[in-house]
């Protein structure tokens, strides 16, 4: 199987090591910057288990000559569009891609692009984070990639595609509801962003002071009402799950969109916060912490870029 993953960083580029080093055929496609400096550096994982160097096959926009068999796509949401444009040449009629971002709207962008058919669902669990030298650094030992046809339900590819992730010592899985999945983890994250980026500190920093172990259930409530409107209904035990996760005390647990804002770093405020929202207009449902959120990740956002 020949797979192409689009992107080299936290996500991708873990599973593409995971990939290459157990031997299978890998490809990344890269911006010409980044293929510089892994030319030069390598593949680094480094944190968590010993360090590795890898030195992976790239390729850019311009050099894709063939169909992949498989392609990984995980980008920031504001690299979406370039990516997919990027990445049309490697689509072929019998390529599957297996997008690894949160939210949901990057499947209407597919669709859109390419026919529903190649695009399959993706759900992605990795604790990895770039450092200042762009390696890999594994805060976890998780690498875990549920995956599953939209209309539900498993199929030749998905065991196939599957059995070779799993090949190569990921969790993988065929979801037998992946867009439920999908929503799901977007619960989940929205909830946890809220909770961390609204109110400027880690999970216990939150919960430390009076009334902070209420914002916590009351996001989730939010988000799980929009999730069940839009019929996907999320598990009262992965409610559960969540709410004991974001009431903890003491806890350094935090987002990644977070630690985006405390660097100041753009975020992904549009496509988790600003699609999930329009979303919950659209079926009426009220969620006036998780507005109150997108908003506060807008004004970061715009300061971000008015500093660039």
């Amino acid at each position: 199987m020949k797979i192409l993953v689009v992107g080299a960083g936290a996500t991708g580029g873990y599973f593409g090591a995971l990939l290459a080093r157990a031997g299978r055929d890998v490809t990344f496609l890269v911006r010409p910057r980044r293929a510089a400096a892994l030319r030069e550096r390598g593949l680094r994982l480094t944190g968590a288990g010993e360090d590795e160097v890898l030195t992976p096959r790239l390729i850019t926009a311009d050099e894709i000559t063939e169909p992949y068999d498989l392609v990984l796509l995980s980008v920031k949401s504001t690299a979406l569009e370039q990516a997919v444009e990027d990445l049309a040449p490697a689509v072929g009629p019998d390529t599957a891609i297996v997008p690894l971002l949160n939210g949901i709207r990057h499947l209407d962008v597919l669709n859109a692009r390419f026919g529903k058919e190649p695009v399959l669902g993706g759900v992605a669990k990795v604790i990895t984070t770039l450092n200042d030298e762009g390696d890999i650094v594994r805060l976890a030992p998780l690498a875990v990639l549920a995956l599953g046809e939209q209309d539900g339900g498993a199929s030749a590819r998905t065991e196939e595609i599957r059995a070779v992730l799993a090949g190569a010592g990921i969790d993988a899985s065929v979801s037998p509801d992946i867009l439920a999945s999908m929503w799901h983890k977007w619960v989940f994250i929205t909830t946890l962003s809220t909770v961390t980026c609204l109110l400027r500190g880690e999970v216990g920093d939150v919960n430390a002071v009076p009334g902070g172990s209420g914002i916590g259930p009351a996001v989730l409530a939010e988000g799980a009402a929009v999730s069940a409107a839009a019929g996907f209904p999320v598990p009262e035990s992965e409610q559960a799950l969540t709410a004991s996760l974001v009431t903890q005390t003491p806890s350094t647990f935090a987002s990644s969109m977070y630690r985006d804002v405390v660097s100041g770093f753009p975020t992904e405020v549009e496509h988790i916060f600003g699609d999930l929202t329009a979303r919950a207009r659209a079926l009426s449902v009220p969620t006036p912490l998780l507005d109150l959120a997108t908003l506060h990740l807008r004004v970061h956002q715009h300061r971000v870029g008015a500093k660039r």
